[in-house]
């Protein structure tokens, strides 16, 4: 079944490994070559910026590369991949997106938007783990978590959607969800999170979110991690049948229409019935067992995501 997949960290690893090409990577969760034989017919490339103080790198070197292999991918390998900049999408190739995931490269500045926007860039995942110029990531801490979008980050998120650039909450916190959920005249995403009732962990969605998304016509993309699928945060099982149970709470919740893919392949350890692309497979399969029908697998795998691009893009 074909399917779209709203978040990996592949070009991470690309830079790890001093890659110049992410279209055949044997050691990868994810690439170009798998990913293409795999069904996978829209797939949103992360430029994860890594915590300043932990590398030995500057942001634009590290901006530099992901978007020099991004496109030299796309180049060589003109017949598996194509670079996609709207909803519509190209039939018998991996239509690849960009995302930042940690807006901080816009840096305050709404003319970064645009320039990032005439390179690519679909999707800003809007913080990480920590604060930056949109506003404050997802804490353990209530009083953090309240807090919501600074002012830039609102003044951003318009021009997100007068442009056409997906406004991406997971990481976000809480008091920014609501910033979102009220502001945004598109619908938005949590392209990677799944749902706190089954999984306490912060970065997880309440319900009263899952309805807020789903109101303002978002997906929620599934995420493969063990952190965020089990009842104890520490547990390092990620199964087919804990993913189904999380979509299965997002329908219940949410509606049908609000549940997507968020794999977060090259980001995420641990031990992983579903870790390479390849084997997305088995999560349909799962899905059939636990009673869905066709037409919902459907949604979830690629038709929820696609209205979602072709509504914002």
């Amino acid at each position: 079944m074909r399917f779209i997949d709203l978040h990996c960290d592949t070009l991470l690893l690309s830079f790890k490994q001093h890659l110049e090409d992410i279209y055949d990577i044997p050691d990868a969760m994810l690439d170009v070559k798998r990913a293409h034989r795999s069904g996978d017919v829209a797939q949103v490339f992360a430029i994860f910026m890594p915590p300043l103080e932990r590398e030995a790198f500057n942001d634009s070197e590290y901006l530099e590369h992901c978007f020099r292999v991004f496109n030299a991918t796309i180049a060589r390998h003109p017949d598996a991949i194509v670079m996609a900049d709207s909803g519509k999408l190209e039939a018998g190739k991996l239509n690849a997106f960009l995302s930042f995931e940690d807006g901080r490269p816009i840096d305050g500045k709404l003319e970064h938007l645009e320039q990032y926007y005439q390179k690519g860039i679909r999707l800003i995942t809007l913080t990480w783990n920590g604060e930056n110029c949109f506003g404050f990531p997802q804490s353990a801490n209530p009083e953090n978590m309240a807090r919501g979008l600074k002012p830039f980050g609102k003044d951003a998120l318009r021009r997100m959607n007068e442009l056409g650039i997906i406004v991406d909450v997971s990481h976000l916190s809480d008091g920014g969800f609501s910033d979102v959920a009220t502001l945004s005249t598109k619908p938005f995403v949590a392209s990677h999170s799944n749902c706190r009732a089954l999984s306490p962990h912060w970065r997880n969605l309440t319900d009263d979110m899952i309805r807020a998304l789903a109101e303002a016509g978002g997906v929620a993309g599934l995420n493969f991690c063990p952190t965020f699928l089990n009842e104890d945060i520490e547990c390092e099982d990620s199964t087919a049948a804990l993913i189904s149970a999380h979509a299965q709470h997002l329908i219940k919740v949410g509606g049908v229409e609000c549940v997507a893919l968020g794999s977060d392949f090259d980001g995420i350890s641990g031990k992983l019935e579903i870790g390479r692309v390849e084997t997305v497979s088995r999560l349909f399969e799962q899905f059939h067992h636990d009673g869905l029908s066709d037409d919902v697998i459907e949604k979830i795998a690629w038709k929820n995501a696609q209205r979602v691009l072709n509504d914002v893009l």
